[in-house]
């Protein structure tokens, strides 16, 4: 059975990570590629954001028993083909898990202007992630919030 409190811990997590995100994504271009410590905080939280899509994902396919992803990007094919969500979200988020292991992996060979086009284009598909798994599970925003205000005191 798929944990609400799981998914729920790991949204807490995500929205501080998209705040974050969202206030480098406020700096300009220019002062992005100029500033170490933002271009290396942008690619920490946006593996970290991906990341907590990534055991969403893992936790719900071991829950609800649906087949094993052969890799970390297939994690969202079997969400999609169980009709979680569409195939043009599936494919974006198959290609920001691509992303994130390239973060993991080889990251001195990611260009930083790439980092600063994907905060800025390709990071909402993590908040249609979110908001599709809190429709599809019946979540409700403020209860994150206000779980997140009871675990925290």
């Amino acid at each position: 059975m798929v944990s609400i409190e799981k998914i729920s811990q790991k949204f807490i997590q995500l929205d501080e990570y998209l705040g974050l995100l969202d206030e480098i994504a406020k700096v300009s271009e220019k002062a992005f590629l100029e500033d170490k410590i933002l271009i290396g905080s942008a690619k920490y939280y946006l593996q970290t954001s991906i990341e907590c899509c990534l055991d969403v994902a893992n936790h719900i396919i071991a829950s609800e028993r649906y087949r094993s992803p052969k890799d970390y990007a297939d994690s969202f094919a079997v969400l999609e083909e169980k009709g979680i969500f569409q195939q043009q979200l599936g494919q974006n988020l198959r290609q920001m898990t691509k992303f994130r292991n390239r973060l993991v992996h080889l990251y001195g060979e990611i260009d930083d202007q790439f980092v600063y086009e994907f905060l800025k284009n390709d990071a909402d598909d993590i908040r249609k992630f979110r908001k599709v798994i809190i429709q599809q599970y019946g979540l409700i925003s403020n209860n994150i919030k206000e779980f997140s205000r009871i675990s925290t005191d």
